[in-house]
C-alpha cells in the first residue's frame, strides 16, 4: 500500500473491512421483522406492517434465484461500508488523515456493527444514507460538484431511505435539504420551511406510494401509535378519560399492569394484555384517530408525562443497565424459510457489543448531545467539513426528537443512522480548530449527560436483556 494515495489507502481499507464484515456475519440475521418481510416476498402478499419497498425489492433478488436473508445483507453491508469509504477517502485526501481513520473505527464499533448484521429496515435505511454521505463528501470536500450519474444515485437511495422506515422523514428530509442547498446559518428560516413542506409531503405521498405503486394492503398499524398513547393517557387521568372504550376496560388495564411508556408490544394481539386492541377492533379509523386527539387536547399534561417517559427509555437516559433489546441479536429465530444464522463466533462479538450498548457511550441521548454540539460550534461557511457536519447533525437531531411524539417501541436499533450522523458529523467538526470556551462547554454538556446516565444505570433495578423481559415487566 505504500505506493498508494493517501485517498485510495483510505478506499481499500474500507473494501476490505467490508468484506471481513460479510465473512464474519454471513448470512446475516433474520430478526423477526425479517422473517416477517421474508414471508411476503414468498407468498407475494404485501401489506404496510413492515416497509413494502424493503420487500418488494427483496422479491426481485428472489425472482432471479437468490433466496434467503443474504442478498439483502450484501446490500446493505456495502452500501455502508462504500458511504464511509468514500467519506474517509475524501477526508484522507485532504490531509484529514486520522478523522479517515475515525470514520472506519465508527463504522466498526461493536454496537453498530452488531446491529448492522441483522436484515432489518433500520439497518438498510442507514446504509442508505452512509452512501448518501459518502457521495456528498466524495464532492463536496474536494469542491466538486455531483455528477448527472452520483446524483441520480443519491434521488434513489434517498427515496429508498425515506420510504424503508415510517418515521424516516424526520431523519431524511433535514439531510437531503442540507446537503443539496449547502447551510447557511443566516438562511436557517428558509431552510427550515423547506424541510417542514418535504416532511409534510413526505407523510402525505408515503402510504398512497405503498398502497398504490407497491400495492400493499393496509394492516392496521396506523392505529398502534394511538392505542399506545390512550392508554397512557388513561393510565394517568383516570379510566373516564378515554370515551372510546368503557371506563371498564382502562380499569382492568391498571388491574392487569398493562401500562407501559416503553412499548406498544404488550397491546398487540397475542400478548397478555391484547384486550385493549380487541375493543378497537373494527372501528372506524377516523374514530379512533378524532379519540387519540382528543384525549391530548383533554389531558395534554397526561399525554406529555407519557411522552417523555417513553422519550427517556428510548433515548436510555435514565435507565438500568441491562434494558432490553440493546444486546444485538446474534442468531436467526427459528424459521420455516430457512433463513440461517452465522457462525458461533459471533455469540461472543454480540454479547461485548451489548455491554457496550447498554453503557452511557451507547446512549442515543449522548449522541443527540454530540449532535447539538455540532450544530453549535460548526462554521460551514469557513469549511466544507463543517458544512457536511451540519446537515448529518441536524438529521441525528430531528430523528432522535421525533421520537418525542412519534414512537411506540424502545428497541436500540430504531437509533443506527442517528448514532452514526451524530457521530460522523463530531469527526467533521474536529478537522477544524474550534474555539477553546464553546469546545469545553460542549465537551462539560457530554460529560454531564454520560455521568447522569452512568448514574441512573449503576443505581436503578435491572430489568434484564431481552425482549420477554420487557413484556413480562412493562
Amino acid at each position: 500500500m505504500r505506493g498508494l494515495s493517501p485517498e485510495a489507502r483510505a478506499g481499500l481499507a474500507a473494501a476490505l473491512l467490508c468484506v471481513g464484515v460479510l465473512l464474519f456475519f454471513w448470512p446475516g440475521v433474520a430478526h423477526y421483522d425479517t422473517i416477517a418481510q421474508y414471508q411476503q416476498v414468498v407468498s407475494g402478499a404485501y401489506n404496510d406492517w413492515h416497509p413494502p419497498v424493503m420487500a418488494r425489492l427483496w422479491s426481485l433478488f428472489h425472482a432471479l434465484g437468490w433466496a434467503g436473508q443474504g442478498p439483502m445483507f450484501v446490500l446493505q453491508t456495502m452500501l455502508g461500508w462504500t458511504g464511509l469509504g468514500l467519506l474517509a477517502a475524501a477526508l484522507a485526501r485532504g490531509g484529514a488523515r486520522i478523522a479517515a481513520l475515525a470514520v472506519l473505527a465508527l463504522g466498526l464499533w461493536p454496537p453498530l456493527l452488531g446491529w448492522q448484521a441483522l436484515v432489518v429496515k433500520d439497518g438498510q435505511m442507514a446504509a442508505a444514507l452512509l452512501a448518501v454521505t459518502g457521495l456528498f463528501a466524495w464532492c463536496r470536500l474536494d469542491a466538486k460538484r455531483l455528477g448527472p450519474i452520483a446524483t441520480s444515485a443519491v434521488v434513489a437511495l434517498l427515496a429508498y431511505a425515506l420510504l424503508v422506515r415510517a418515521n424516516a422523514v424526520f431523519a431524511v428530509a433535514p439531510l437531503a435539504v442540507g446537503l443539496f442547498a449547502p447551510w447557511r446559518w443566516q438562511a436557517w428560516r428558509s431552510k427550515g420551511l423547506l424541510i417542514g413542506a418535504v416532511t409534510l409531503a413526505a407523510l402525505a405521498l408515503s402510504p398512497l406510494i405503498n398502497h398504490r405503486i407497491f400495492r400493499a394492503e393496509p394492516s392496521g398499524v396506523a392505529a398502534t401509535q394511538p392505542i399506545f398513547d390512550m392508554a397512557g393517557i388513561a393510565h394517568r387521568a383516570g379510566p373516564n378519560a378515554i370515551p372510546l372504550l368503557p371506563a371498564e376496560t382502562w380499569q382492568r388495564l391498571e388491574a392487569e399492569r398493562c401500562v407501559s411508556s416503553v412499548l406498544w408490544d404488550i397491546f398487540s394481539i397475542g400478548k397478555r394484555c391484547d384486550f385493549i386492541q380487541h375493543g378497537i377492533s373494527g372501528r372506524p379509523r377516523q374514530d379512533i384517530f378524532a379519540a387519540w386527539t382528543r384525549a391530548i387536547r383533554d389531558h395534554p399534561g397526561a399525554y406529555l408525562s407519557h411522552r417523555l417517559a417513553h422519550w427517556n427509555a428510548t433515548m436510555r437516559w435514565f435507565v438500568p443497565w441491562h434494558f432490553p433489546q440493546a444486546v444485538p441479536q446474534a442468531e436467526s429465530l427459528p424459521n420455516e424459510f430457512g433463513l440461517g444464522s452465522p457462525g458461533h463466533q459471533v455469540l461472543a462479538y454480540d454479547r461485548f457489543a451489548g455491554w457496550l450498548a447498554n453503557s452511557p457511550l451507547g446512549a442515543p441521548i449522548l449522541a443527540l448531545a454530540a449532535a447539538l454540539a455540532v450544530l453549535a460550534l460548526a462554521r460551514p461557511a469557513q469549511s466544507a467539513a463543517h458544512e457536511l457536519a451540519v446537515p448529518l447533525a441536524l438529521s441525528a437531531m430531528a430523528m432522535e426528537c421525533s421520537f418525542l411524539f412519534v414512537s411506540i417501541a424502545s428497541d436500540w436499533r430504531y437509533h443506527l443512522w442517528s448514532m452514526l450522523a451524530a457521530w460522523l458529523a463530531a469527526i467533521l467538526l474536529l478537522t477544524q480548530p474550534l474555539p477553546r470556551r464553546g469546545a469545553r462547554i460542549a465537551l462539560a454538556g457530554l460529560a454531564l449527560v454520560a455521568f447522569t446516565s452512568l448514574g441512573a444505570r449503576l443505581g436503578l433495578p435491572q430489568v434484564g436483556d431481552d425482549y420477554e423481559a420487557l413484556i413480562l415487566r412493562y
